[in-house]
């Protein structure tokens, strides 16, 4: 009796990947991108599941900020988070202060975001965001006690969320690029309407709208 072989059925063909964005070539992001400069180090620090999130803001920052670092895990070795915490990083100083942006606990310092001399020079900051949903994001938390040591900056009064395109748990909780902008507002003593804050808005505003001609479109 001879064998019978099922014949393979062949694979989708994988969609050309931007190697920049890491987004499909179809959904690329980069031309949304408008650079802004900060004092303020950035290291966003997300989520695996997020990594593949349309919807996802983190990647988007990250191309809009020269010189930040996104890093993509749940939990990190110890000792390369401790240097990505605290250490230099390639074309940048250790930091005088480290942070995290996080909602703030009554066991938990608070970081120290404003300059009390204005005639001081202004401290090396480096701040940590985690972009993931707020349970991935508690998770990531403590699996790094690292991270769950750091001074902690929260935000307040931060007004409507602009991220139509995914439902928050709360009201009031913003994607990671809105965060970062009012955490980065803050640090920089951006005032409002300054020019970096309206190029990350117009960025953000860019890949909600790319996102929903994409959604329609299909």
């Amino acid at each position: 009796m001879s064998a019978s072989h099922a014949t393979p059925v062949p694979s989708a063909p994988r969609r050309a990947q931007c190697p920049n964005c890491l987004r499909p070539q179809s959904a690329c992001i980069c031309a949304l991108a408008q650079p802004v400069q900060a004092a303020t180090q950035v290291l966003i620090l997300q989520h695996p599941l997020e990594l593949q999130e349309a919807k996802g803001t983190a990647r988007l920052l990250h191309l809009c900020l020269p010189g930040s670092r996104l890093e993509v895990n749940e939990a990190f070795a110890p000792q390369q988070l401790q240097q990505w915490l605290y250490g230099a990083w390639p074309g940048a100083e250790a930091p005088q202060q480290t942070m995290l942006l996080y909602p703030q606990t009554p066991d938990q310092p608070a970081a120290l975001a404003a300059l009390t001399d204005d005639d001081a020079p202004a401290p090396v900051r480096r701040l940590v965001l985690i972009d993931g949903t707020w349970r991935k994001s508690r998770k990531m938390l403590y699996a790094n006690p690292l991270l769950a040591q750091l001074p902690r900056l929260a935000l307040a009064d931060t007004g409507p969320a602009g991220y139509r395109i995914r439902k928050a748990p709360r009201a009031g909780q913003l994607s990671t690029l809105e965060a970062a902008a009012l955490a980065l507002q803050q640090l920089e003593a951006w005032p409002d309407g300054a020019p970096p804050l309206q190029a990350l808005q117009q960025s953000f505003d860019g890949l909600i709208a790319q996102y929903e001609r994409l959604r329609a479109a299909h």
